[in-house]
């Protein structure tokens, strides 16, 4: 995406660091550092993502403090980061086929789009788009195994002794799933995630594309109408924001974004986690169906009850996708061949 100079109505440019494209990357650097910063990420994100699913899989509704409170009160802190250990060990492949995806789809994308003549800032919601949608479903292929067993470790109740415990670990959830349902257990709601997060990934990109140009006019335009100093007075006045104003915007814009899709998608990330967690035992030994899912939720609490988790999710889409952008903005400015020419 190309935000290296953003025009405003006012007649007033907004100078920004030239964007760093696939062709930039030192690819060896930009894997091992993405490694390393986003499992620091998961790490603080994840005892959201556990409140959320014991929420969407709970009989009866409790509000998310409620939930905090009941598995810090019965399973300590450790109860927070049950599945952790699997689910970062599924997080470093997936990220990286869900990065080389969004970047080579957004790079050929984007070009293809400006040489067929479409206004940049299309062409930029399109890249974005295309990119959001390959990107999920290159990174499904791995994580969905991951979430399936991680999410029955999440769910796990504590156990007074480890001979009593359903599954012992990763391993152990993987081996027996395995054993009972064959691969396609490891598989289980494969299509309806990639139905939730394909649409949710090319709706996010999309959004922050769009909401990042509307931050940045409203900034321009406020500065502009108060004077600021850094605005230069000639034919065509630049502003030029310091990388914290930058990262501030960004991180802004990913917010609002993770805000909308988070909003829109909910009921289908509910159905597909109740897929993915409920066992053959508890249905006759038979995998659930979508409509056996979506009668169960009304049946419990209405239709809203397809928005369990809605707070959990909305505050860790927020944030994750916050977190995420800087750290993913830094890391491509980390990871660039010749760092002399985006500052």
């Amino acid at each position: 995406m190309s935000l290296g100079v953003a025009e405003e109505e006012s007649g007033k440019e907004i100078q920004l660091p030239a964007d760093v494209d696939w062709q930039m990357l030192d690819k060896s650097k930009f894997f091992f550092l993405g490694a390393a910063l986003f499992s620091g990420v998961s790490a603080v994100l994840y005892p959201v993502v556990v409140l959320k699913t014991r929420q969407q899989v709970a009989q009866a509704h409790l509000s998310c403090f409620k939930t905090a409170f009941s598995v810090v009160r019965l399973e300590g802190i450790r109860g927070l980061y049950r599945g952790f250990g699997t689910s970062l060990m599924g997080t470093i492949p997936a990220r990286a086929l869900y990065m080389t995806a969004l970047e080579v789809t957004k790079s050929s994308v984007g070009t293809a789009t400006v040489r067929l003549g479409i206004p940049e800032p299309t062409a930029t919601a399109l890249a974005s788009a295309a990119a959001g949608l390959s990107a999920a479903v290159a990174a499904q292929l791995v994580w969905t195994p991951v979430d399936v067993v991680s999410q029955r470790l999440m769910v796990q109740r504590v156990c007074a002794a480890p001979a009593s415990c359903k599954y012992l670990n990763g391993i152990d959830a993987f081996r027996r799933i395995l054993k009972t349902d064959g691969p396609k257990g490891l598989y289980r709601g494969f299509g309806f995630s990639i139905l939730t997060y394909a649409p949710s990934n090319a709706l996010w990109w999309t959004s922050y594309a769009i909401t990042q140009r509307f931050v940045w006019s409203g900034y321009g335009c406020y500065f502009s109408k108060n004077g600021d100093d850094r605005i230069e007075d000639n034919i065509k006045s630049t502003l030029k924001p310091d990388s914290k104003t930058v990262m501030m915007v960004q991180g802004v814009s990913a917010a609002m974004a993770g805000g909308v899709s988070a909003l829109i998608t909910t009921p289908l990330d509910t159905i597909k986690t109740r897929l993915q967690v409920l066992d053959g035992d508890e249905n006759g030994r038979r995998a659930p169906t979508v409509a056996q899912t979506v009668r169960n939720l009304v049946r419990e609490g209405g239709w809203m009850a397809c928005y369990r988790g809605l707070g959990p999710r909305w505050a860790s889409m927020s944030m994750s996708a916050t977190t995420m952008i800087t750290t993913y903005e830094f890391l491509k400015r980390l990871s660039t061949k010749n760092q002399e020419n985006w500052a």
